[in-house]
């Protein structure tokens, strides 16, 4: 596999897995606050899911654990620091928007070493390195329905909501040429990015993602659709 192959497999895997999640807001022209609260909460069990089953258990068996906690804590704190950062700079006095902003952060630096595995696995095998890639894309998608939510919410289009995921999916192809690049990169660097992003992750995601979706709709449907984004990010981890 060429460097340039690699790279460009990356960012259509970043690009199209978010690209879609921010596309499929197209099809949702007046949704219920009940619906996007259910929304949300899918989208916030999908990601503690993978981020829990299957993001954190590689950090933890490639770095070690104090390397993947020390990993964590970094990318809590980042994702903390934009948060404040975004709220004095006055960015923008719309939650969603704000949520939807912190969101495609941490979906960045989540799609920074989703990339370093592509790469690397092209490194080894092409079989090895596209298994990956339909894997990490799948995962994307929720990632960038999640995204795209609360922006929608704040009355971002459609189309920007497109632009904005795609652009979160770019790291996703930058990742994949460092893998190429360095291949025989320390499996502790890779494992120390892995808990960043997932630091980063479940900040937004317990911070952020659950409380909004409590607070749009007072009913019982975020709760139940974050048991549904619970177990499908389950299914997704045990089988593909």
């Amino acid at each position: 596999m060429s460097t340039l192959n690699a790279m460009i497999i990356g960012s259509l895997v970043g690009v199209i897995g978010t690209g879609l999640g921010g596309a499929a807001t197209y099809f949702f022209k007046n949704p219920s606050k009940k619906f996007f609260s259910g929304l949300m909460g899918i989208a916030a069990g999908l990601m503690l899911s993978i981020v829990a089953f299957d993001l954190l258990p590689h950090a933890f068996e490639i770095a070690g654990l104090s390397m993947a906690i020390i990993g964590i804590l970094i990318g809590a704190i980042l994702v903390s620091l934009f948060d404040m950062l975004i709220a004095e700079g006055g960015i923008t006095k719309n939650t969603y928007i704000k949520e939807g902003i912190l969101l495609g952060i941490a979906i960045a630096l989540h799609n920074f070493p989703e990339g370093l595995a592509i790469g690397s696995g092209f490194m080894v095998s092409n079989s090895l390195g596209a298994s990956i890639a339909l894997v990490i894309t799948l995962h994307d998608f929720p990632e960038g329905l999640a995204m795209a939510t609360p922006l929608s919410i704040g009355g971002v289009s459609p189309f920007k909501n497109v632009v904005y995921t795609v652009l979160a999916g770019i790291p996703t192809g930058i990742g994949a040429l460092v893998g190429v690049l360095t291949g025989g990169i320390s499996p502790y660097f890779i494992g120390l990015n892995l808990g960043i992003a997932g630091g980063a992750m479940l900040y937004v995601t317990c911070g952020d993602m659950i409380p909004q979706a409590r607070n749009i709709y007072k009913g019982e449907i975020s709760i139940l659709g974050m048991i549904l984004g619970i177990i499908g990010g389950i299914i997704i981890t045990k089988y593909l």
